[in-house]
């Protein structure tokens, strides 16, 4: 069987990356198809706590907004990028305000916008709603989205590969014309033809053992962007948000990075604060440095987690300021006004990804990658605190623009595309090989390229990823694939990625810290870890 029709813009990917991009397509005039694995309040951008960073108050100018998000990428950030994304902040900002996005606002104003401080800004710079700002931000753009006559919502579908053109036709342009997709009730694999592809997929995190992310955040745009042939750069740079509530219960739950912007001290359990001797900022340093002061401080002392502790600010000031956090850790019996909240680290953003321009497009043409799973040269070795909603906007746009042009050259419509060939595989007898190989796969990742790493922990966790892609590649040849298999198989590929990345990496930088080259490389010898995928 063949596709029968095919849309413009097919759109991979429910956090504000793809709606975004979704909405700019579809206001543009294009029709869209926007496939989502889960629903829109389990994504990575709705789970968001901090708020959006962009140079709109009155002390502040896009010009300081570059060099805080360039200081904090520790040397490996593309300048002009960096410089595009602040100056559209502001954009951005009024972007979201057109649609009635609810920010915190100044009390008595003229809707002036209430900013926040996070770790690395220098200036109070963090537009938000509340301590919620990407629930409120995706609970504006998806009634857009919902509402758009020209956007087409396909829920439930988890995308197994991507298309190209020239591999369904020898000799062919080479093109992304659409995706295979997994519906993950009715287990059916459905082909969707489409002029071009937007991948907004998101990070990789769930690679780790623990993670603030939701379960969607396992690779998939990345791993299928490698297996059609595009580049992918800097993936040793994974980010572990310094401060997770530590609670047997409480999965995945971060403690906004704005609590300590907000005036939160770290401390051990006996009360004594430690940032101080780890940097002169505190704990208003970058992510990269409080996270690895706390593992240290965690593996010193032998503790399980350490504190963070804000109970000297008023009540009704901490309630004000974080109702939703207060809320979920009394949840756990914790009360934020009189006690210190337990944290420890955990993996939080994929600063690496697919190799993109400044306008979202990669190495395989009619395909595009925003948000986190592309690497637009933002990030460098380590995301600036709330630059992350802000980039999902403004590269959304970029994207959008260049596809305008690009369809508007008569790009054709797709000629039929074939359909997900099962006639050689069967129902899998035993799905524990699966289960088993996920878990492994994320504890090996988690003692031996976490935090800080050697060379020899690097090694040994190769070795396991090539025993488990073989394993796995006989599993997906042999039987009808599942939600499950497909994301063990693209969390293995991503995983591959980050140890390679790091295993060529010879020195410490930003979120890559390896004792064996514990030194950072002067700026003449820096560059990017670019990884090629073989065609």
């Amino acid at each position: 069987m063949k596709t029968k029709s095919s849309t413009d813009l097919l759109v991979i990917g429910g956090g504000l990356a793809g709606l975004a991009s979704a909405l700019h397509a579809a206001n543009a005039g294009l029709s869209v198809k926007l496939l989502i694995k889960k629903p829109f309040d389990q994504t990575s951008s709705h789970w968001a706590q901090g708020g959006i960073a962009a140079a709109v108050g009155p002390d502040d100018d896009p010009e300081l907004h570059v060099a805080d998000t360039l200081d904090a990428g520790a040397g490996l950030c593309k300048v002009a990028s960096v410089q595009f994304l602040a100056q559209q902040a502001p954009k951005a900002i009024a972007w979201l305000r057109d649609m009635h996005v609810a920010f915190t606002e100044l009390p008595n104003s003229q809707r002036q916008l209430h900013l926040t401080q996070e770790g690395g800004h220098s200036r109070r710079r963090v537009v938000h709603a509340a301590d919620a700002t990407g629930r409120a931000i995706m609970d504006a753009v998806t009634a857009q989205v919902l509402n758009h006559p020209s956007i087409t919502v396909c829920q439930d579908q988890i995308a197994v590969d991507l298309i190209r053109s020239d591999k369904i036709k020898p000799g062919a342009e080479k093109r992304c014309v659409g995706a295979y997709a997994l519906n993950r009730k009715t287990n059916k694999v459905t082909t969707h033809a489409a002029r071009a592809v937007v991948l907004a997929t998101g990070g990789a995190s769930k690679v780790y053992l623990f993670t603030t992310n939701p379960d969607t955040s396992t690779g998939d745009g990345i791993a299928m962007a490698w297996r059609a042939g595009c580049r992918v750069a800097n993936m040793e740079f994974m980010q572990f948000h310094p401060t997770c509530l530590y609670h047997p219960h409480a999965k995945s739950m971060l403690i906004s990075e704005a609590v300590r912007g907000e005036g939160g001290k770290l401390i051990l359990p006996n009360g004594k604060r430690f940032m101080d001797k780890h940097d002169p900022r505190g704990e208003l340093a970058p992510r990269d440095i409080v996270a690895r002061a706390i593992d240290y401080e965690m593996k010193r002392g032998g503790y399980d987690c350490v504190y963070l502790d804000i109970t000297h600010k008023p009540a009704k000031e901490i309630l004000e300021h974080f109702p939703n956090i207060s809320r979920r850790c009394q949840e756990f019996g914790i009360d934020i006004t009189r006690e210190p909240i337990p944290v420890v680290p955990a993996a939080h953003y994929t600063c690496g990804g697919i190799v993109t321009e400044l306008d979202a497009s990669t190495d395989l043409p009619g395909l595009y990658a925003v948000g986190e799973c592309a690497s637009t040269g933002i990030h460098g070795a380590n995301r600036l605190a709330s630059n992350s909603l802000l980039e999902c906007c403004v590269f959304a746009e970029s994207a959008v623009e260049r596809l305008k042009k690009e369809l508007s050259n008569g790009v054709p419509v797709p000629p039929p595309l074939p359909a997900w060939d099962e006639s050689r595989v069967t129902d899998a007898d035993e799905h524990v090989v699966v289960s088993h190989n996920w878990n492994e796969l994320r504890h090996f990742m988690w003692d031996y390229v976490g935090i800080v790493r050697t060379n020899k922990r690097l090694q040994r966790a190769l070795r396991r990823i090539e025993l488990l892609k073989g394993e796995i590649a006989e599993y997906y040849g042999n039987f009808r694939i599942t939600s499950d298999l497909i994301e063990l198989r693209n969390l293995t590929t991503v995983a591959e990625m980050i140890v390679r990345g790091a295993m060529a990496r010879h020195e410490s930088r930003g979120l890559h810290f390896n004792r064996d080259y514990p030194k950072t490389l002067p700026p003449d010898q820096v560059s990017d870890t670019i990884q090629q995928p073989e065609d």
